[in-house]
């Protein structure tokens, strides 16, 4: 059974940073990319960032690029998502997703104040 659980999210003010974990049981985490959505509240579910198996490529969606970073450990079976200067449009539901599949976690919120 696999499962993807966030972690991370919080109350942070406009400027500040916050690391998003997910981590993941069940599958060989190693063979697929991984990838970071969110949800503003009225909107649909959006792209956010995404990583090879490897770690060694690496996409984001123009909205964030030049202040958020994923990364992965396949040692830990985890990847990450560092937000750093965090805007009011960046407040949202974000989920982990394994590659192209229906696996999702459950979402961690991230509100961002002004």
């Amino acid at each position: 059974q696999v499962q993807l659980v966030e972690s991370g999210g919080g109350l942070v003010q406009a400027g500040g940073s916050l690391r998003l974990s997910c981590a993941a049981s069940g599958r060989t985490f190693s063979n697929y990319a991984m990838g970071w959505f969110r949800q503003a509240p009225g909107k649909e579910r959006e792209f956010v960032a995404a990583i090879s198996w490897s770690g060694g490529s690496t996409s984001y969606a123009d909205s964030v690029k030049g202040r958020f970073a994923i990364s992965r450990s396949n040692a830990k079976n985890t990847v990450y998502l560092q937000m750093n200067s965090l805007k009011p449009e960046d407040t949202a539901v974000y989920y982990c997703r394994i590659g192209s599949t229906d696996y999702w976690g459950q979402g961690t919120q991230v509100t961002v104040s002004s």
